[in-house]
C-alpha cells in the first residue's frame, strides 16, 4: 500500500501545542511552526481504524496489557532491532520521560551525580536538577559537521563518582546514532565505574540508510541488568498525544522497585487509546514506517542542498530522528538576536539551541516531519531572509 505523506492536514483549533500556540510562543500568527518534536502526518490507516473501532465500541474502563500485547512488542524489537527479550522484563509507562524520572528515583538519592551529554533534550537537564541530583555534563565534541563523544572526559567524569548516566540514542539534538563502537565504549567504561544505564531510545525506529540503531543493552550481557532502555511508538507513528511507552528492565529486582516506585507515584494503567495504537503501529506500520523514512529522507536532503548555497548557515545532517540541527554561528548574532531574526524575519519557528544547554548558543532544531512543501517553504523562508540580512 502506497502512503501519501504530501497532504497538508488543518491541526489548527486541535488544541495542537506545534500549532495553536504559534502567537504566544513566537509573537504572530503568520510564523510557521517547524519546532515540537510531533509530525503533521496522519498515522497509519490501521491505526486509525483500530482507533476508530474501540471508540466506537464506546466503553472505556479499565484496561490491561496482556501477553499478546508483550508478544507484539517483543516481535518488533526482534524484527527492527535484532534484539530478544523477554516478556517479563516490559514495563509500561505513560511516557519515556515518566520512566527516566521514576529510574532517577528509585536508583539514586540526593546529592548523586547524574551524568548527561550536551547538548541534549530540555528535560534530561530537569530530570536531574528537579530530584536534587548533581547535573554532570560530557560535552559531545562538533568536528566536520558530525558530533562526537568525548570519551576521556566522560571518563574523567565517571571517575568523579557518577551513580547513573542517561544516555539519548539516536541523540536529540545532534542526530547522531551512536555506532557499535562508541556504544561498546561507553558500556565498558559504565561497567568498570558501576554506573547504572538509563538508555532513551525513543527515536530508535527513526534511522537513515547506512545507520543502524543498536540497542546498547544487548552488547554486553553482563551488564544488561545495569541497563534500562525506554522505547516507545510515539515518534516513529506520531502518537505522542496518546501518551504509552515501556521500559525494558532485565533485572527483577531492579523492575521490582521501579515498578514500585510508579506505584507509589499513582501511575498504574495506561491509556486505553494508548494500548490500542501501540498494538496496531507495530502490528501493521512496518510498510508505513519504511515509506516515511524515505520521506523524511527527501526532506533533509532538501535543507542539506538549499543551505549548501548559503555559506552562513551549517546543517548537521542527522542519522536518525526528524530533527535538523542548524549551525547559525557564522552570523554573529546573540541568541536573542538569532531567534528575533528567525521569528519576525523569516517567520519560522524554531527550537532555541540554547533550550538543550549553552552548547546550543548559535544553534536553533528544525522539525522536517511535515509535507515536502511545508520544508520547502520554511527553508526558504530562512534563506530569503538571510538575502535581504545581506542586502541590508
Amino acid at each position: 500500500m502506497t502512503h501519501s505523506f504530501d497532504k497538508q492536514i488543518e491541526r489548527k483549533n486541535t488544541r495542537a501545542v506545534k500549532w495553536d500556540l504559534v502567537k504566544s510562543l513566537y509573537g504572530a500568527e503568520d510564523v510557521l511552526p517547524m519546532w515540537v518534536a510531533d509530525m503533521d502526518f496522519e498515522v497509519p490507516e490501521a491505526v486509525k481504524n483500530a482507533l476508530t473501532a474501540r471508540a466506537q465500541h464506546g466503553v472505556f474502563g479499565y484496561t490491561f496489557t496482556d501477553h499478546a500485547l508483550a508478544s507484539t512488542i517483543m516481535d518488533w524489537l526482534s524484527d527492527r532491532h535484532d534484539w530478544q527479550i523477554k516478556k517479563t522484563s516490559i514495563l509500561y509507562s505513560p511516557g519515556v520521560i515518566t520512566t527516566l524520572y521514576m529510574a532517577i528515583q528509585t536508583f539514586t538519592n540526593k546529592g548523586d551525580k547524574v551524568l548527561i551529554q550536551t547538548p541534549v533534550y530540555p528535560p534530561f537537564y530537569q530530570i536531574v536538577t528537579n530530584h536534587d541530583r548533581e547535573l554532570v555534563t560530557n560535552q559531545l565534541l562538533l568536528s566536520n559537521h558530525r558530533y562526537e563523544i568525548d570519551f576521556e572526559d566522560f571518563e574523567a567524569k565517571l571517575q568523579e563518582g557518577v551513580k547513573a548516566f542517561i544516555l539519548c540514542n539516536p541523540h536529540n539534538p545532534v542526530g547522531r546514532v551512536w555506532t557499535e563502537d562508541e556504544l561498546r565504549k561507553i558500556v565498558a567504561l559504565c561497567k568498570k565505574y558501576n554506573v547504572l544505564i538509563l538508555s532513551d531510545e525513543i527515536h530508535a525506529d527513526l534511522v537513515y540508510s547506512e545507520h543502524k540503531h543498536i540497542p546498547v543493552a544487548k552488547l554486553d550481557e553482563e551488564m544488561t541488568d545495569q541497563i534500562i532502555t525506554c522505547m516507545s511508538p510515539t515518534k516513529t507513528f506520531n502518537l505522542a498525544g496518546l501518551q504509552v511507552s515501556y521500559a525494558i528492565v532485565s533485572d527483577r529486582q531492579k523492575r521490582e522497585a521501579l515498578e514500585k516506585t510508579f506505584q507509589k507515584q499513582g501511575i498504574h494503567i495506561l491509556n486505553t487509546m494508548g494500548i490500542t495504537a501501540l498494538d496496531a503501529a507495530y502490528q501493521h506500520g512496518r510498510d508505513w514506517l519504511e515509506q516515511l523514512l524515505t520521506q523524511l529522507t527527501k526532506n533533509i536532503d532538501y535543507v542539506e542542498e538549499a543551505f549548501a548555497n548559503h555559506p552562513e548557515v551549517d546543517v548537521i545532517r542527522p542519522e536518525g530522528t526528524y530533527l535538523v540541527w542548524l549551525d547559525f554561528r557564522k552570523l554573529q548574532l546573540s541568541q536573542a538576536d538569532l531567534k528575533d531574526f528567525l521569528q519576525t524575519q523569516a517567520k519560522v519557528g524554531l527550537n532555541d539551541g540554547v533550550s538543550f544547554g549553552e552548547e546550543g548558543t548559535g544553534f536553533m532544531r528544525m522539525n522536517v516531519a511535515c509535507p515536502f512543501s511545508l520544508v520547502k517553504e520554511g527553508t526558504n523562508r530562512i534563506m530569503d531572509a538571510l538575502k535581504l540580512k545581506k542586502q541590508a
